[in-house]
């Protein structure tokens, strides 16, 4: 098991680099996982972020990148919802890299 350490706090992860405890999440958490990814988190990513995280807790499951690509475009319209926005965002792999910077699970279906 693979641990990421932020302030005071050593976390656990699972072998992919994903939070093996969803509570341990917070920003701090989220910019420490993004510096391990050499990402700086913008007001961009945290939009998604924020987008993602209220997605799980309806849906309880992180989204592959089509579902988040049609998600994003529901709640901010197709400006940010297609994806060369969120593939330039987040490295070309928006639904893996994006659910490891919220804290959630990876998307079941992401290879």
């Amino acid at each position: 098991m693979n641990t990421l350490t932020v302030g005071e706090r050593t976390l656990e992860l699972d072998k992919d680099g994903y939070l093996a405890n969803l509570s341990d999440w917070s920003s701090d958490v989220a910019n420490a996982l993004a510096t391990a990814e050499d990402l700086e988190l913008t007001p961009q990513h945290w939009e998604i972020l924020e987008l993602l995280r209220g997605f799980y807790n309806e849906f309880q499951l992180s989204p592959a990148t089509r579902p988040l690509i049609k998600y994003t475009a529901l709640k901010l319209g197709p400006e940010k919802g297609n994806s060369l926005h969120l593939n330039r965002l987040f490295k070309g792999t928006p639904a893996k890299l994006a659910a490891k910077l919220a804290g959630l699970p990876r998307p079941t279906n992401c290879l």
